[in-house]
């Protein structure tokens, strides 16, 4: 397999070993005098460490960088039973800056900052490989860092950053150091919880969407970060590099952020001013961890608050099914009488199964389904299964008028 080195001398990278006169050390701007820092020793030599400390009491947005809140609701939905009794401040938040986007072998984090929390403070440090001789040391300072740590966070790190920094670790032969830790992605998260109103789920999207941030109109564009770290290893000049530790900055204090103002929502969802689409995913989240008392109330309160025609029917349609299931059948009756006045499939059928089965009213199941077979194939009826439908609804109606006949035979016979 291919060095980094190899890599980078192939892309015209002039990069050399540790002992050779040609490294540029002789840079008027070497990476200690742009980056608050310095180098700590490990069993594979020194390593350059970034440091910073943001009190936590500091908004980022509309957020602090912690909460006093539980993580139990998220640790329930991420099925991580360990975060359940967690804090925020037990967590570390990590981000990788890397050669490329790919998660091929061939592809290496240069900077990985990681966030944890200090005597009110979030402590952010920030593991450079000054060159590409210097990753074990680095890795290995990495590793000690997060030796204490309890929870890793990241954003998008489940697919990525883990996965990128598992591979050095296993091509350095060095231990994984966080192998055991459990994981939260806020990735993920902000996919459950802002899916409906948010069409994109970027970390950048969030920060102007739900955090109310705006980024420095200097911040480094991602895609240029691989190119000014081999600028970097051409020239030895660490100003541009600086840049790249502040963007690695921010993506540490919009992770902290974003997880203090979820834990938050997810913790009292209904006393939260959010918007109606949000209450709406917080319903549906709360509904799938089984918490139903309060997923009824979310979705009953998003309706409420005025969701868009489209969300509406589908939160009433969610809270139904859900009161059926529970065995509510008065509750999820009364939803599907309110859908079924607004001509929605779906409700007719439930109305038919429930006088069947549950009231054993036959002409009332038999008036549904002729209603559900009036209504299906109608010019704004999307269903593609459309024939089936039309079978199952027939066959469920000659079921019922047979039962109908025989009932009145009975009469008769009395």
């Amino acid at each position: 397999m291919s060095s980094l080195g190899d890599r980078l001398r192939a892309l015209g990278v002039p990069v050399v070993g540790p002992n050779e006169d040609n490294v540029p050390r002789g840079s008027p701007h070497p990476i200690e005098q742009v980056v608050a820092g310095t180098y700590v020793q490990t069993a594979y030599g020194p390593a350059f460490v970034g440091t910073e400390r943001h009190a936590v009491s500091r908004r980022h947005g509309c957020a602090d960088l912690t909460s006093g809140a539980s993580l139990d609701v998220i640790a329930a939905w991420a099925g991580e039973s360990e975060l359940a009794g967690q804090g925020i401040e037990d967590v570390a938040y990590i981000d990788a800056e890397t050669t490329g986007l790919a998660r091929a072998a061939g592809t290496y984090a240069f900077l990985v900052g990681v966030g944890r929390y200090d005597d009110g403070f979030l402590e952010v440090a920030q593991f450079f490989m000054h060159d590409p001789a210097e990753e074990a040391a680095m890795l290995a300072a990495l590793r000690n860092f997060l030796a204490p740590c309890r929870t890793l966070v990241t954003f998008n790190g489940k697919t990525f950053d883990l996965p990128l920094l598992r591979s050095r670790y296993v091509a350095n032969k060095q231990d994984v150091p966080f192998t055991d830790l459990p994981h939260l992605d806020l990735l993920s998260l902000a996919r459950r919880l802002w899916r409906t109103r948010l069409p994109s789920r970027a970390l950048s999207c969030l920060e102007g969407e739900v955090l109310g941030y705006d980024r420095p109109t200097q911040d480094l564009s991602g895609w240029l970060i691989p190119v000014v770290y081999f600028d970097y290893l051409r020239d030895g000049d660490a100003r541009p590099v600086g840049d790249v530790f502040a963007h690695n900055v921010v993506d540490i204090l919009s992770m902290a952020a974003l997880l203090s103002h979820a834990a938050t929502l997810t913790a009292d969802p209904l006393s939260e001013p959010v918007p109606a689409l949000d209450r709406f995913d917080l319903g549906s989240l709360y509904e799938d961890i089984g918490r139903a008392e309060t997923a009824a109330r979310l979705y009953q309160r998003a309706m409420e608050d005025g969701l868009p025609p489209q969300e509406h029917q589908r939160a009433r349609q969610r809270w139904s099914l859900m009161e059926k299931r529970r065995h509510n059948l008065d509750q999820a009756m009364a939803l599907w009488e309110q859908a079924a006045a607004e001509g929605e499939l779906y409700a007719f059928i439930e109305l038919a199964k429930a006088q069947e089965h549950h009231r054993h009213d036959y002409a009332a199941a038999s008036r549904w389904t002729q209603r559900a077979l009036d209504r299906v194939g109608m010019p704004d009826d999307a269903a593609a299964d459309c024939q089936q439908q039309v079978a199952s609804l027939t066959h469920r109606l000659d079921r019922l008028q047979r039962k109908i006949a025989r009932g009145a035979s009975a009469d008769d016979g009395r």
